[in-house]
């Protein structure tokens, strides 16, 4: 089935229900315990640096358990997957020597996924998805990384249009979205924004977008002090397929934002929180009921279109999120274009 046919058949889908994305792929990769050889394998076995921690390079060297990560979410409810691939960039690399094989670490991290989803698909008759995930990398381009130089960057905006475009075109064969997402800095997210459309430019295949930002706090700003509606108002232009945030906080803190978002917004809206806030160890303690009863009002609210989790989320979370909001209706972004006229922006249609 081609990329166009699957998208129609996701986009029907959403046009009924709430879709569901997947959850955490860093808990389920913790859950694995590995230590330093489980990440190397026989590959990488005389690597100069330590590599623990690298998850995605489990693409190269643990894919088998990779893609039954993938598999588990799907089997759990989810309508789409993300990549293994959130820092697949030479720039998030290069913290592991391994910049030269970011290619290789996306196109891997999208195959896997693909092959989770198509398999999935041919054995329920349910078309399955894969988003192609991009991650902010650990540079930021509106913030100085001295504290004594404002002005200094370590990093400019064609470096990390760069890495995103070429993270991009090693995923594009495989993915049926992209998916921006974890954006503190909005900076950032307009490199990859630029990478996306210029990849567009150059192969004719219009890859839809989905963009996510971080809230990092309960100051309802992104960490460049952004507030919700402003970030919109920052990234419409791309013209997303949907839009929303993730990561940082629990649904019980993220929600004012998500409604605030579904206020503004002319496209779908994508929420996937945090079970929760963590512990003082770090840990999430958010229960699958707890998480998917947040969720679940969200749904019945009409505040979404897709639903999912981010850090301290499984795949029990995803069933229990997929059935809380299996008896809503979507969130109807038309509804949404007289506040989008009010503003002075001209609304757009979606593509279903």
């Amino acid at each position: 089935m081609t990329r166009e046919n699957r998208i129609k058949a996701i986009e029907a889908k959403g046009a009924e229900r709430v879709l569901i994305l997947d959850g955490a792929m860093g808990t389920q990769i913790q859950d694995l315990k590995l230590d330093e050889d489980g990440y190397r394998a026989m590959r990488f076995s005389d690597w100069g640096v330590s590599i623990k921690g690298n998850n995605d390079i489990l693409n190269l060297s643990a894919p088998d358990a990779v893609k039954a990560i993938h598999r588990a979410y799907f089997e759990a409810g989810a309508d789409i997957v993300e990549t293994n691939t959130f820092s697949a960039t030479s720039i998030a690399q290069a913290d592991y020597e391994m910049q030269a094989l970011a290619p290789e670490i996306a196109r891997e991290g999208a195959r896997l996924a693909r092959e989770a989803a198509d398999q999935v698909t041919s054995e329920t008759g349910s078309i399955r998805a894969v988003a192609g995930a991009i991650g902010p990398t650990n540079k930021t381009l509106s913030i100085s990384p001295d504290v004594n130089d404002p002005g200094f960057r370590d990093v400019d905006f064609e470096t990390v249009r760069a890495a995103y475009l070429e993270q991009a075109e090693a995923m594009e064969a495989f993915v049926d979205f992209f998916l921006i997402e974890t954006i503190f800095d909005t900076l950032n997210a307009k490199a990859a924004i630029k990478a996306l459309l210029d990849l567009r430019a150059q192969t004719g295949n219009t890859v839809p977008i989905i963009i996510s930002g971080t809230i990092t706090d309960r100051s309802g700003r992104t960490l460049s002090g952004q507030t919700a509606e402003a970030f919109w108002y920052s990234v419409r232009h791309a013209r997303p397929w949907a839009v929303g945030l993730n990561c940082a906080l629990g649904a019980d803190e993220m929600r004012p934002y998500i409604s605030e978002l579904s206020r503004v917004a002319d496209t779908r809206i994508i929420a996937y929180p945090n079970a929760g806030l963590p512990n003082d160890m770090g840990e999430y303690d958010e229960t699958p009921d707890q998480t998917a009863s947040h969720l679940g009002e969200w749904a019945e609210s009409g505040l979404v279109n897709i639903l999912g989790g981010c850090c301290g989320t499984t795949p029990d979370h995803i069933r229990a999120i997929a059935a809380a909001a299996g008896s809503a209706a979507p969130r109807r972004p038309a509804k949404h274009k007289r506040a989008m006229r009010l503003s002075g922006l001209e609304p757009f249609e979606l593509a279903s």
